[in-house]
This record gives structure tokens, sequence and C-alpha cells, in this order.
């Protein structure tokens, strides 16, 4: 949301840089053109190459750069055939970059979508028009469409289906019609419950007494259901809730009743829509994503997961060896193996270039010997040792890399100590060669589709983390994205749009380094908005393979979530010096910024017992040093519960996890402000097992039962203070916590101190998108008086919430810089009379009473002012409500 306050003061601060500050100029680029129909191999700016002629002829030239080089992309839908792909060929070389970009004043576009034309009205009654579709296209997209711009929703049902009740094999409803539908198998059934999103494919509905029963996929409601995945810290905190009920059932042609929904017929490849008022299907363009990735930057091992000890490839040798299952003592698939006797060796044969052994360190843990390839490690001590005084499981006791490329065996043979205990192994496949040194600038990407909750369902954990049902021991999966970057390091995306996206926008992943998603725009996507790490790496402990330094900035994120709503704006596993900072994220159907993973597990067992829980999983992660500062987190938790604007979870900073610490580095939660919560039950959440924290001058207003939660004893360690709020209620059940009540703001009467912060948080002027439109959430307005937000209403509001009062006399001001102003609000019989001043001088009043309801009207307009600073005052006067919904600002 633009600050038109701030505008003046940036671009003084900039002319003044400018003139005291001329760096020397740069040495031209290298560059290299593409378009959407380019071809070739010239790659010039007269003819062009493709998105692959020009990465080809970039990987002739990129070996011993002196200076950038340049990919100018002309203007233009670059509608790509598969995922484009980028490696360590691909990257920069001796500190320059190979820049992406657009040609000036022009956007190009990467699209993974097929334009559908051809429409005819197919059903006159319900204005039902349809369009032949290939038999690719049928069997490839169908989960997402966008027409003229606009996302069209997936053909569905008002609510619960009628008399609604749970079966063994899923659900009853006294709606009988349901077991006419057609293409039953590619049915959903969706759940949003408290904070997860559960969605299952159908397998048959059949008729039934009284009704009909919608029988789900068995493997979906098994985990959905009756099995739902708790495998505990630090994987999940709580398997529960499971699906009990559907919030809507999806994607059968019965259900296509209103306009902008759609259904693809991939029996009959033809694809359906309802237009939306004012949409010529002669002329629409109709986009139907078909890719699930866009761009992928890839650079090796890539993803890293732990085998379990007994995995192909192990070797016991030796007495006394025995396996311990489950011991509840967090051990990777809750089991290890173990030797008493001194000579017992294990052996884990695997090709790659380097290993990690997991294994339990205690006091009765001992010293072993470790040989690779039959010679021992010289590397390393002659003797390694697992005793620790602290029971500790999957610590890495051994590790190893930069081994040659091929087969190895490691051997640990014990020497000493009552045990030595295996746990897992993690083989590193290739040669650690991240990407790197490449930026994309000015790029738009949009028209992706994700598939996977057609075949197997959504299967929950939290945030966008799912389990993956086809691994043993089940482990987490994060929804993808259309642009990933796995194992890279100074990647860029600056000034980028990602819109329209069938799933995730984009992923820092897999140990990406010093990489940054900055000044960009993410908006309407199925699922999250920027992730970043993983959720399963907690035990690395080498710092090449960790997520780290990356920075998320100046970034507007919005309406993600928009099918998956359990996914949230920012969401970071484990990491180590993440900035996220000077973001707007807003309109979220869970959380703005989700950071850290584990819940207790970084905990020790006191606090764990303090907890009442009955076992403890005990272990160390690497994060630390993350910080959440200067964002404005604002209308989220729209569908879902229990979460927050800024939300933890799990531990940072500690690594041995003595409750009393000391840190060895704190994370920082500060300069934030946090507004309308809607569901929001704590507007700062640190959650289970969060530590380490150092959260101060923050501002949190209009929403939330408490301003900062801390609901459990394993959350310890964190510093609260000098944070302002309109709402004094908290929640301080944590441990070792130093807490210090905020600043109580009332009727909008903020100290000085909180205004400087509302005035610096979120994207700089200079970052904003260029309109003169602001919504009710806009920290530019400034609400005196008991003002409330009310959010996701559905009336049609712009960008679905307004702000509201009861109090006459109560007023909202908004200050700008420009010639003229529009107030648009909702008129209704429950509204009356508003005053009006401007530049304080009084105007008629408003009457915004009205016999029926009426969103997005002009109450009040003025034009023709001179070029400069103005304020309008709006006064609540009579009337049970006021409502604010938006200004255009001329």
């Amino acid at each position: 949301m633009k600050s038109f306050e701030r505008i003046g003061l940036v671009a003084a601060t900039c002319l003044a840089a400018a003139l005291t500050a001329v760096p020397a100029r740069a040495a031209s680029p290298v560059t290299v053109y593409a378009s959407p129909t380019g071809s070739g191999t010239a790659c010039t700016s007269s003819a062009p190459c493709s998105l692959t002629g020009a990465r080809a002829l970039v990987e002739t030239m990129n070996r011993s750069m002196t200076v950038n080089i340049d990919v100018d992309l002309y203007g233009g839908v670059y509608r790509l055939p598969s995922t484009f792909q980028l490696g360590p060929a691909d990257s920069g070389s001796n500190g320059y970059q190979v820049v992406w970009q657009a040609v000036g004043g022009q956007v190009p576009v990467f699209s993974g979508a097929d334009q559908v034309t051809g429409f005819t009205q197919y059903n006159a009654g319900l204005n039902i028009w349809r369009a032949p579709v290939t038999a690719a296209q049928a069997a490839t997209g169908g989960r997402q469409l966008f027409v003229d711009g606009q996302r069209a929703q997936l053909a569905r049902s008002a609510g619960t289906p009628a008399g609604l009740s749970v079966t063994s094999t899923g659900f009853f409803t006294t709606d009988a019609s349901y077991a006419s539908f057609t293409g039953q198998s590619r049915i959903d059934v969706v759940d949003d419950n408290d904070w997860k999103h559960e969605s299952c494919p159908v397998a048959s509905i059949t008729p039934a007494s009284g009704g009909a029963n919608i029988n789900i996929l068995s493997s979906c409601w098994n985990a959905n259901h009756t099995n739902v995945p708790n495998p505990n810290f630090p994987f999940n905190g709580n398997g529960l809730p499971a699906m009990s009920g559907i919030s809507y059932v999806q994607n059968a042609y019965q259900l296509l009743t209103q306009p902008g929904q759609f259904y693809l017929d991939t029996a009959g490849d033809y694809l359906y829509y309802i237009p939306r008022a004012g949409q010529n299907m002669a002329t629409a363009d109709v986009e139907l994503p078909l890719l699930q990735s866009l761009v992928t930057l890839q650079g090796t091992p890539g993803h890293l997961t732990p085998v379990n000890q007994n995995a192909p490839g192990t070797a016991y040798s030796g007495s006394g060896w025995f396996l311990s299952s489950g011991r509840s003592l967090g051990d990777f698939g809750d089991d290890v193996e173990a030797t008493q006797a001194n000579g017992g060796s294990v052996s884990y044969s695997f090709t790659g270039t380097g290993l990690e052994v997991l294994a339990e360190t205690y006091s009765d843990e001992g010293t072993f010997t470790v040989t690779v390839d039959g010679k021992p490690d010289t590397s390393q001590p002659w003797t390694e040792n697992s005793s620790g005084s602290t029971r500790l499981a999957q610590q890495v006791v051994y590790a190893v890399q930069g081994l040659s490329q091929g087969s190895h065996t490691v051997t640990l043979t014990k020497t000493g100590g009552m045990y030595l205990t295996v746990d897992g192994f993690e083989a590193t496949p290739t040669p650690i060669a991240p990407v790197h040194d490449i930026t994309f600038s000015g790029v738009t990407f949009t028209g992706t589709t994700w598939n996977t909750p057609q075949t197997a369902g959504y299967l929950d954990n939290q945030a966008g983390v799912l389990w993956d049902p086809t691994v043993t021991p089940i482990a987490p999966v994060l929804v993808p994205a259309a642009v990933t970057v796995s194992r890279g390091t100074n990647i860029t995306f600056s000034g980028d749009v990602f819109q329209h996206l069938g799933a995730t926008a984009v992923a820092l992943a897999d140990g990406t380094q010093n990489s940054a998603v900055t000044g960009s725009t993410i908006t309407d996507t199925a699922g999250g908005g920027i992730s970043v790490g993983n959720v399963d790496d907690y035990f690395q402990t080498n710092t090449t393979l960790m997520t780290s330094g990356d920075t998320l900035s100046d970034n507007e994120i919005s309406f993600v979530g928009q099918n998956y709503s359990d996914t949230v704006g920012i969401f970071a596993g484990y990491t180590r010096a993440l900035a996220i900072t000077h973001n707007d994220i807003g309109y979220t159907p869970y959380s703005g910024i989700s950071l850290g993973w584990g819940w207790g597990w970084q905990s020790d067992c006191s606090l764990q017992a303090r907890q009442g829980l009955s076992v403890c999983r005990h272990g160390t992660d690497y994060a630390e040093g993350n910080q959440i500062t200067d964002n404005y987190i604002h209308d989220v938790m729209g569908v879902l519960y229990d979460g927050g604007p800024i939300y933890t979870n799990g531990g940072q900073g500690l690594g041995t996890g003595v409750p009393s610490g000391p840190c060895q580095q704190y994370s920082t939660v500060s300069g934030n402000v946090v507004a309308d919560g809607n569901h929001t039950n704590n507007m700062l959440y640190h959650d289970e097992g969060s530590s380490c924290w150092n959260t101060y001058d923050n501002v949190t207003e209009f929403g939330g039962s408490d301003w900062v939660g801390m609901w459990t004893p394993t959350i310890n360690t964190i510093d609260i203070h000098d944070n302002y709020s309109d709402n004094a209620s908290y929640n301080d059940n944590g441990t070792n916590i130093t807490f210090n009540q905020a600043t109580i703001a009332t009727g909008g009467a903020w100290p000085t101190a909180a205004r400087t912060l509302m005035s610096q948080a979120g994207v700089p002027a200079q970052y904003a998108p260029a309109t003169g439109r602001i919504d009710d959430a806009s920290l530019a307005i400034g609400y005196t008086g008991a003002w409330f937000d009310s959010g996701f209403r559905g009336y049609g509001d712009y960008d679905d919430d307004v702000h509201a009062t009861t109090n006459n006399g109560d007023s909202a001001t908004v200050t700008f810089y420009g010639t003229g102003i529009t107030y648009y609000s909702e008129t209704y019989s429950d509204e009356g009379v508003i005053g009006v001043t401007l530049d304080g001088t009084a105007e008629p009043n408003i009457n915004a009473s009205t016999s029926t309801r009426q969103v997005q009207q002009a109450l009040y307009t003025v034009s023709g002012l001179n070029l400069g600073l103005h304020t309008l005052i709006l006064t609540k006067q009579s009337g049970t409500y006021m409502l604010v919904d938006r200004f255009d600002i001329r």
C-alpha cells in the first residue's frame, strides 16, 4: 500500500544522494536478445533468439566474464512448452551476473498456459459456454483457469452438502443428486478445519437410503481422516485435526452454476465456463495453465534426505548389534541400531561425494573410529566421540565431503563407551555445485497448475507443508513453486511479477544462500507467496548445505492461498540470517509470515515435561539470526484459525536446547506493523518451541484476542519489550520470558514513536505500484475512535474488506498528494450521515443510507485541486455504521 506522506521524503533523499555521490561508470555489459518469436543463433536486437537459444549462447560466453551478460527480453508472451531450466553451466563467473531482464518499457511474460478460443453458448439457462480443447490439454489442465486476467473458480458447491455425516469410507449426504454426478473420479471434497486445508479425491458416489454416499479415495481418507500422520517432533506438533467434514465439493459439471466458474471435461475434451458480467467470450483472453513449473535454477546436489539405519547399502558386523524401535526419543524413523561390543562396526556403501551419519549423543555413548574406502579418515580426529551430557537425537556424529564422484564405503567401529548407536545416513550424491550469479528483472511469471491434489489429495500438516505418502518413514514436502531455486547462490529476482499461479510463486530451497526476492509483486496464487528453506534438514551442521543469508525485501504480496487456504505470504523453514524486511503482505487465508519449524524439538526435556508431554523427543536445529523487520502485514487469517500476521515455530539460536540459554544468536521481530487479524488469536504469535527471539518496536492494531501470545512452557528465552498495541490482552505462559507490556493506545491516539514505526513499515514509496488507489487497510489512512476491520465479507468490497465504526464522532483521515480524491464505501439501511472536511473547510455532508446494500459506491469526489498535499477528514454523524472501503487519488 502506498503511503503518500513518504513520497516527498524519499524523493528528496534520493536527489541528495545523487548530487553527493556519482559512482564510476560500470563497464557496458555484453547483451544477448530474445523474443517470444525468436529463433536462430544470432541473438541480436534485430534477430533475437528464443529463450533456449539465448541460454545456449550464454553458455559459450560465461566462463571468464569481465562484465555482466544481459539477456534482454522483448515484451510479449513466452509460452513455455516445458520448464525453462538453468544450472551451474548458465551461471555468472568472476563475480559478474547473467541478467535476464525486460527490454526497457516492455513486459516479457513467461507463461505455462495455453490460450483457449472457439467458445459457443452451450446452456442458455445457466449461460454456460464451452470450447473444444485437445486431449493433451484436457489431460494436463483443469485445476486453474484465468479469464481476462481474473482467476476462475473450479465449479463447486455453495457450501457443505445437506445432511452431511461421516461414514467409514467418507461421507453421507441427504442430497441424493450427488449420486448422478458425472466424472466422479475427478471430484474433490475439501475441508477447511482450524489451521488445516485438507482435500481428497472421490473414488465414487453411490446411491444410499435417504441420499448418497461420497466414497473417498482410500489412501487419502486414511491419511486425512483414519490415520492422520503424527510423527511428532521435529516434523509435527499435533496430527490433528482430521478431515471431519466438507466445506465444499468441487470439480463436477453439475456444480457449474455461478458466473466465474469453470469445468474441464477430460472425457469429452471440452472446457466449460460461465462468464462474469461484461465478459465477451468471442474476445475474452482465456488462459488454461498446463505447466507446474515455469523456471528452475538447479544446482547440485539438490534436495537431500536421510535414509534409515537399515537402508540398502548398510552392513553390520561384530557381535551385539540390536534394533531398538518405538523408543519415542526422536530417532529418525523412531528406531536405532546399537551395540555395546567394542569392535562392532557398521558400513554404509553409497554413490556420491559425501556422507553424514546420524546417531544419538548421550552420556552412555562413546568413541569410534572411521575408515573411508578401507583407509582411516586422516582429515578428522582418529577417534570420534558421540558422548554428551544431554540426550540429543538425530545428531551428525560423522561427516565427510569432497570425495571423488563414485562408489564409496564408510565404516564406523566402536572403540569405547557403553553404546555405539546408529540412526541414519544422508549421502551427497553429486558434488556441491550451486547455480549462481543469475538475476531475473522485470519479468512476469504466470499460468501454472498443480495436479497432485487431483490424484493423491492434499495431505496437510501446516502452512503449505504437506505429507508425502510415497516414502517411508513418512516425510514432509512443500507445495511446489512456479519458480524454484535449488542449491543457489547469489540468485536475485528484482522488480518481477508473479501472478495467476497454480501453487506457490517462488521458492528458495535446498540450501540456497545469499539470494534475494526484492521489489517484486506476488498476487493471486493458489498456494503461498515465497517459501525459503526446508523443514527436514534441521540436523545439518555443514554450513555449505544450509539455507542462509537470503533476503526478501520491498515486495507486495497479496491474495495468496486462493485454492490451498493453509498457505501463507512468506514461509521459512530452517534458515540462518534470513532477512524479511519492508514487505507489504495482505489478504491471506492463513498467516502472513510463518518462520521456523520443529515445535518443541529444540526445547529440553524439562520444558517438554512442563508442557505435559509424556515422552521427550529432543534434538537441535541450525536456525538462528533470522530477521522479520519493518513489514506491514494486514488482512490475514481470512479462512483458517490458529495463526497470525507473524507466526514463529520451533527453536532459534540455542543449539544445545538448554532452556536457560544463553542464546548463541537471537532472531528478531521488530519494526513491524500488524493489523486486521480476522480469525487471529495472537497478532505476534510465538508458538510451540519458539526460542531466542527479540521482539520489540512492533505495532499491533485491529484484531486478535492477544497482541502477543506464548501459550506453553516449551516457548522459551524470548525478550518482549517496547511494543505498541490498541489491545492490552496478551498470553505469556512461556519459560524464561522477559516480558514488558506494550504501550496501549486507545481511539487511534498512537504515541509519536508508534506513528514513526507506522510511517516506516512496509514497502518504501519508490517500490510502491504507480497507482492512486488505496485500500481501507492502507497506513496512509488514520483512524480516530473505535474503528474495527471487517475482512473477507464476501459482499464485493474492494479487496473484500472494509473498516467500520459505530461511534458518532469517529473519523478517518487521509493526507494525499494530487489534484483530487474519491471516497468509496458501502451504502445500506444501517448507515447514515458522514461529515466531510477538505483542507480544514467543511464540505456538504454525505448520506450513506439506502434501502438495499450497494458496495463500492463513490460517495464523495473532488477534482481540480492545486497539485500538492491535501487532507480529507470523514466523520461519522449518524446511523449504526460508517464504513471506509477505498480512496482513489488523482
